[in-house]
This record gives structure tokens, C-alpha cells and sequence, in this order.
């Protein structure tokens, strides 16, 4: 130990610095802004608050195991120029809205009239929600009328919509008055809900997917006058906020289905 330590202070102070540097952890990644111009576009850098590379032993490795990595935190009015960060999380904030919205309408214990409201018809003017091209209303706690009189000529397009909504209902038609029976609340009707929870989360994600490439192809569109390091950098903060959209959907599935379950 002694014999290292006398090692270790016989190098250049330069070199000791730097060897002292190693062991201190990268806590942030800085994003400069270098004030050039270059082919006429200004220029952007992104740079480590401590530029060396760090071996972990295996006793971190095994404490830090089930631990995300470093997380990025980028001002989004640094990198307005090239892609609006705040836009692409709005975006991605709509997704968890409009899930939560769907959950809300569509998936209660109980059927209720709101419950159909939303439900897709397919007509000659292109899809419309079924409130839309009708009326309606609570008959009992067992039965819910859906009166077309308005639209008599997409009565049949509605029942259809009405039973393949994933709701297990099944309509029953007389002349414009569509009647429909409230399902006994059972365990079957319980996971048959839960069933179409996954359903529409899934598609939230393919939703958000889609957020996430167009934000990647917009971002593509600047290699030419930005960094690889920058790029790189954005892009790790891209993918840092579809992951946590995630979370917070799964997040929102999980409460809805201890609900739906009991």
C-alpha cells in the first residue's frame, strides 16, 4: 500500500489529476452551445462534465443492478432550434390523457349511457361517434335505449358498432329503437374489461410509438449542421420521455384493473 501510494506521487501532477478525476462519477451531461459559424449554421456540442471513462467493480455492478442509468435532463431552449422538446412532450402527454379519457367513458363495472357515446359508426359521411346520429338514454338499471329516429338509415351500422364495441353487449333493434340490455356485472364481464384495457393501452403505446418516430425522423433532418454527440444526446432524452410515458400507462392500466377485478 505504501509502495503504490509512493508510486502514485511520483507522477506528473498533470497525470495525477487526471487519474483523481476517474474516480469521481458523472453525474450530469452538459450541453454547450459552441457561437461559430460553420456553412453558415450554428453549431452545437454536447459535452461530459468529466470526460473519462469509468470501469465498475463488480460489487457496483451488483448494487447498481435493477437501477436506470444516469438520466438526461436537457433545456429544451437549448436545442429549440433543432427540435421542440416541448411540443414532442405534449404529445406524448395526449396519449396518457386520451387513454385515461377512454378508460373513464368506456370501461365502468357498470354499463352506463356515456359508456356508448363514444362508439365508432361507420356511415356514408365516414365514422362518427354514435351520440352523434342518435339519442341516448337510461330506460332502467337493466336497459339502455338508443333511439336513431335522426338517422333511420344507419340504425343497422349502429348495432353493428354497439357489438363489436368489446363491451359485451348485444342489441336488440325495434324499427329506429335500438334496445340495449345491461350485462349482469359477473366475473366473466369483469376480465372481458380488463381484457379490452390491455387492448386499448396497447394501441395508446402504438400511439406513442408513432410520437417517438417523428420526433427521431424530425431530429435526422439536422445531422448535417448538429453534432453526433448532440444528436446522440437528444435523442437519449426522446427515448427517456416515451419511457416514462410508458410507465404511466402501465401505471393507469394497473389502478383501472384492480378496479375492474375488485
Amino acid at each position: 500500500m505504501a509502495l503504490g501510494l509512493k508510486c502514485f506521487r511520483m507522477f506528473h501532477p498533470a497525470f495525477r489529476n487526471y487519474l483523481a478525476a476517474s474516480i469521481k462519477p458523472i453525474s450530469e451531461v452538459t450541453l454547450k452551445t459552441v457561437h461559430e459559424r460553420q456553412h453558415g449554421h450554428r453549431q452545437y456540442v454536447a459535452y461530459s462534465a468529466v470526460p473519462v471513462r469509468h470501469f465498475a467493480t463488480k460489487k457496483a455492478k451488483a448494487k447498481g443492478k435493477g437501477h436506470s442509468q444516469t438520466r438526461v435532463n436537457i433545456n429544451a431552449a437549448l436545442v429549440e432550434d433543432i427540435i421542440n422538446l416541448e411540443e414532442v412532450n405534449e404529445e406524448m402527454k395526449s396519449v396518457i390523457e386520451a387513454l385515461k379519457d377512454n378508460f373513464n367513458k368506456t370501461l365502468n363495472i357498470r354499463t352506463s349511457p356515456g359508456s356508448l357515446d363514444k362508439i365508432a359508426v361507420v356511415t356514408a359521411d365516414g365514422k362518427l361517434a354514435l351520440n352523434q346520429i342518435s339519442q341516448i338514454s337510461m330506460k332502467s338499471p337493466q336497459l339502455i335505449l338508443v333511439n336513431m329516429a335522426s338517422f333511420p338509415e344507419c340504425t343497422a351500422a349502429a348495432i353493428k358498432a354497439i357489438r363489436e364495441s368489446g363491451m359485451n353487449l348485444n342489441p336488440e333493434v325495434e324499427g329506429t329503437l335500438i334496445r340495449v340490455p345491461v350485462p349482469q356485472v359477473t366475473r366473466e364481464h369483469r376480465e372481458m374489461l380488463v381484457k379490452l384495457a390491455k387492448q386499448n393501452t396497447n394501441k395508446a403505446k402504438d400511439s406513442l410509438r408513432k410520437v417517438r418516430t417523428n420526433a427521431m425522423n424530425k431530429l435526422k433532418k439536422s445531422k448535417d449542421t448538429v453534432s453526433e454527440d448532440t444528436i446522440r444526446l437528444i435523442e437519449k432524452q426522446i427515448s427517456q420521455m416515451a419511457d416514462d410515458t410508458v410507465a404511466e400507462l402501465d401505471r393507469h392500466l394497473a389502478v383501472k384493473t384492480k378496479e375492474l377485478l375488485g
